[in-house]
């Protein structure tokens, strides 16, 4: 069967699910008496600091992320640093205590700042002129399977992998189904036959796709990145996968600020990403067509699954 490489996609910068992707440590919420230094703002001319961080392994993304840096320093105005930030609970942190002035975070990592600090989500992408994005639960096409409920039967059976622990479509969501209808509780409590971490959804593609393990939990618009990837180099991977199962719809990874930002900064950002046309940075962003503004009140849903997860904290 055909191997494949991810060259596109949404890779973030070192962890929602690649190698790095599982955190070091939990991090801790800052309280009122310790200092935080001053939020960025339009008047700084210090550094402006963006934080990304990958939901797939890394890929091919330098070029799209120097022209991101570019299209940054001319829109402010000022110079501007991207940085690869290597787990969730770095980023969480450093916009927690202002260290960074913007960071790319999955729905539940940036909740997790949100709950902790209130980091703000201020903008998304649409792929294919859609915000939104689904879990997907798949399964090789050579499986006599066509529905979740037809592998859950099979479960004692099955090898089944998620993406990352603190991956929203990779693991919460689907986690929290499978944990509803009564089948799993964590890694080690389960009605499968075993439980994985592969730490990407391309990784999680890939497993199923060679037969590894029988079904899978991945981010729908990561899969299709891979199918069209995988297409244009002669692969079979559209032919490969089955979906059993996909989630209600998902609003796509929020770009996210610290609390203390200022409404002029915010709206500089949102104009700035607007503008930006660039197929090199969009690809690396999931395929995204263009930059949308967003808000806090669209990730809702996600909140109320990580609350009833118990997911609120780094893992």
């Amino acid at each position: 069967m055909k191997k494949w490489l991810l060259t596109v996609g949404l890779v973030f910068a070192l962890t929602a699910c690649g190698a790095a992707d599982e955190p070091d440590e939990v991090v801790q919420s800052p309280t009122v008496d310790e200092e935080t230094e001053a939020p960025a703002t339009e008047h700084d001319d210090s550094e402006f600091i963006v934080a990304v961080i990958p939901s797939q392994s890394m890929g091919e993304m330098q070029t799209g992320l120097d022209n991101l840096e570019v299209h940054l320093s001319e829109s402010l105005g000022r110079d501007v640093v991207v940085e690869q930030y290597p787990n969730y609970n770095a980023v969480v942190e450093a916009i927690n205590y202002n260290h960074i002035d913007l960071a790319f975070l999955g729905p539940l990592t940036y909740l997790i700042a949100h709950e902790q600090s209130g980091a703000q989500a201020i903008i998304t992408q649409e792929v294919d002129g859609s915000p939104y994005y689904y879990s997907y639960i798949i399964t090789h096409a050579d499986r006599e399977w066509e529905n979740l409920d037809d592998m859950l039967e099979d479960r004692a059976e099955v090898d089944f992998a998620f993406a990352s622990i603190s991956s929203t479509s990779g693991h919460l969501i689907p986690g929290l189904h499978l944990r509803q209808l009564g089948y799993y509780d964590s890694e080690d409590e389960h009605a499968f036959n075993q439980i994985q971490f592969a730490g990407s959804h391309d990784i999680v593609t890939t497993l199923v796709q060679d037969q590894t393990v029988d079904a899978g939990a991945v981010d729908s618009a990561i899969l299709e990145a891979l199918m069209k990837e995988d297409e244009a180099n002669g692969g079979s991977l559209r032919e490969d996968i089955k979906v059993l199962w996909q989630s209600e719809q998902l609003y796509q990874y929020p770009w996210v600020v610290p609390a203390q930002t200022s409404d002029e900064l915010i709206a500089e950002l949102q104009e700035a990403y607007a503008q930006i046309e660039d197929e090199e940075i969009l690809r690396i962003f999931g395929g995204a067509t263009r930059f949308v503004e967003a808000d806090d009140s669209q990730y809702a849903d996600v909140l109320e699954a990580a609350r009833e997860f118990d997911m609120l904290t780094l893992q």
